[in-house]
């Protein structure tokens, strides 16, 4: 039993909140629309599917029908407080996002809550703090009891991160060799160390799509999928359970408690590690009695819906597309048996996830995991990722003079800047008489780790380089500067490819998703880059689709998660690599500078700190 916790709708939203959760129009009956005839007066309701993900920036809702097609779906932006290395939410905040953009796609996809069979979340791995009463405890210096979120890029605990990897302990061979700041024991360590009285008011620190399972059902059960990535747990402790007939919650027996007490975090141990999980289950595994009453009212849904057990939303996004089959590779029964060991999903948003799985474990220096059952069940899962690249883009460009000029066109032609800056590339191509497109880059090379190098390299102290720049302030360089920056972060992909192939993986074919994935130049320099063909989904809310088949499993639609999987994943249009053998060439010389760009920041990182040694 948890303790009783307070009305979350007696919790006072932030500023511009109170009105999100107003009642939108459900789907009229036939009778109130129009007139009908004896044979169709009686339409029998549509099961759906609700799939939600609570993203860096907004909360997205997605309603799929039985064939996994997208019928209606929306997004609420989400507040965020940044300062330095500090970034904050919102628990409320996010979750009256939720709300919000919950009723919303239900009203664009013209289907009443009464409709819904299932409902999943995915989130960001950003980090909650909660009382005993499931009230927001601050994680922030200024004392606002609203900021109780660590977000997901957050590099607070870089020094933390630095002295528990010093540790060496064996659970560190299960992320790669070390632990990154934006994973969740530096982050609790740093909060111990520097905000004592939030340390001890914390009654629940949890990752935030198992937050909002909880807040959906009252129900605290972890996700095997958020523990096991971001939290040190051994989720393979599991592996015997997982075909036990009757899925149910799970003592949580994966933790290592020599590490939490080696790192200082002993505390954590006590009361069966109920601070940070005593239980946990599989992704789609139904938790409790579904949707609560209160949370439905809100939601605008109907309550016990089930709901299942969450991911983290780049593996919500390897759900929606891992078994994904073109059209010319349907009927192929090999395809089902070793096609998905064949694949990487990169789900591309504001920063890129690669997500790749293997029959055995694979110990990969610098990139997370082996996982065991952290994304598709009984496989073990690698994640390799990039912590800035829409979030480098966005900045690179809308820090550009010539921004706001673009961003004035962009609107007035209702496109985006992507489509204005892809637009510009094609006649610079022209005039200046460039062989292909990408070699209008000759000249200048990044290095496109602003956010640090999450893999491979594992370095949070990596630093961005723009190597090539001159005094032109145009549109056209700043196009010029926006390619090199996609082809750097293509540059990043290929590294990660070859690492993980060099030590076990044979990813031959990429699959991508989530917002990038729509803009065709950064597709299609993924694929010259990286020399593999990149199947795009049919339905490109790929997140929210994963989201939904866990909706699926939880509403026993499907009896396992990768039977959800192959029922509802569809693949869409194929980009292959480029034909033309210079574009190779040119491409594997900038690849060459690309590596050279870090072993000089490397070599300078060296000289400086002699010089003030």
């Amino acid at each position: 039993m948890h303790a009783k916790r307070n009305s979350w709708s007696e919790t006072f939203p932030l500023l511009g909140q109170q009105n999100r959760l107003q009642s939108l129009p459900t789907r009229l009956p036939s009778s109130v629309v129009g007139m009908t005839s004896a044979t169709d007066a009686v339409i029998p309701p549509r099961p759906v599917f609700l799939g939600v993900n609570a993203g860096t920036a907004s909360a997205h809702a997605g309603i799929f029908d039985e064939s996994g097609k997208l019928l209606g779906s929306s997004s609420s932006p989400i507040q965020i407080w940044r300062d330095g290395n500090c970034i904050e939410q919102s628990s409320t905040d996010i979750w009256h996002a939720v709300c919000a953009a919950v009723r919303l796609a239900c009203s664009k996809a013209n289907v009443s809550g009464e409709e819904v069979k299932g409902l999943g979340f995915a989130a960001t791995c950003s980090l909650v703090a909660v009382d005993a009463d499931g009230s927001p405890v601050t994680v922030s210096w200024s004392g606002d009891s609203r900021r109780n979120v660590i977000v997901w890029m957050d590099h607070r605990a870089v020094e933390q991160a630095e002295r528990i990897n010093s540790s060496n302990s064996p659970v560190l061979q299960y992320c790669g060799g070390s632990l990154s700041p934006e994973m969740q024991p530096p982050k609790l360590l740093w909060v111990k160390e520097n905000l004592p009285d939030t340390w001890s008011m914390v009654f629940r620190w949890m990752d935030l799509s198992d937050w909002l399972s909880y807040r959906a059902t009252d129900e605290d059960t972890r996700s095997l999928c958020t523990i096991v990535c971001k939290w040190n747990y051994l989720g393979h402790a599991h592996m015997s359970q997982y075909n036990e007939k009757d899925s149910r919650n799970m003592e949580a027996c994966g933790w290592d408690d020599d590490f939490w007490e080696e790192i200082g975090l002993r505390d954590l141990v006590d009361g069966h590690h109920a601070k940070i999980g005593r239980s946990v289950a599989f992704p789609g595994h139904p938790l409790g009695s579904g949707l609560t009453p209160e949370a439905a009212k809100e939601m605008g849904l109907v309550a016990g819906i089930p709901v299942g057990i969450s991911l983290i939303d780049a593996h919500a996004g390897g759900v929606g597309v891992m078994e994904s089959i073109p059209v010319q590779g349907s009927n192929s029964k090999e395809f089902d048996k070793e096609t998905i060991l064949h694949r990487m999903a990169l789900v591309c948003g504001t920063s890129t996830c690669h997500m790749a799985v293997s029959r055995d474990k694979l110990f990969i220096p610098g990139v997370w995991g082996p996982f065991w059952s952290a994304m598709v069940p009984e496989y073990w899962l690698t994640e390799g990722g990039q912590s800035a690249t829409g979030a480098l883009l966005d900045h690179l460009i809308q820090n550009h003079v010539a921004s706001p000029h673009l961003s004035n066109c962009a609107a007035s032609q209702n496109v985006s800047v992507f489509d204005i800056l892809n637009k510009l590339l094609e006649s610079l191509m022209v005039d200046l008489k460039s062989p292909f497109l990408a070699a209008l880059t000759e000249d200048i090379h990044i290095l496109p780790d602003f956010h640090g190098n999450r893999s491979p390299i594992s370095d949070p102290k990596a630093k961005g380089v723009i190597h090539g720049l001159t005094l032109d302030t145009s549109e056209q360089e700043l196009a010029v500067l926006y390619l090199a920056t996609v082809q750097a972060i293509a540059y990043g992909t290929r590294h990660i490819v070859e690492h993980c192939n060099s030590h076990g993986h044979k990813i031959s074919t990429l699959l991508a998703s989530g917002g990038l994935s729509k803009n065709s130049l950064f597709i299609q320099e993924h694929a010259d880059i990286t020399g593999c063909p990149i199947i795009l989904p049919r339905e490109r809310e790929s997140v929210l689709l994963g989201a939904a088949i866990l909706g699926a499993v939880a509403a026993r639609k499907y009896s396992t998660l990768q039977e959800a999987m192959k029922a509802l994943n569809a693949a869409g249009q194929v980009i292959y690599p480029s034909t033309n053998p210079k574009v190779k060439v040119y491409h594997d010389a900038k690849y060459r500078i690309f590596r050279e760009l870090y072993e000089q920041q490397l070599s300078h990182r060296s000289i400086m700190a002699q010089a003030l040694s």
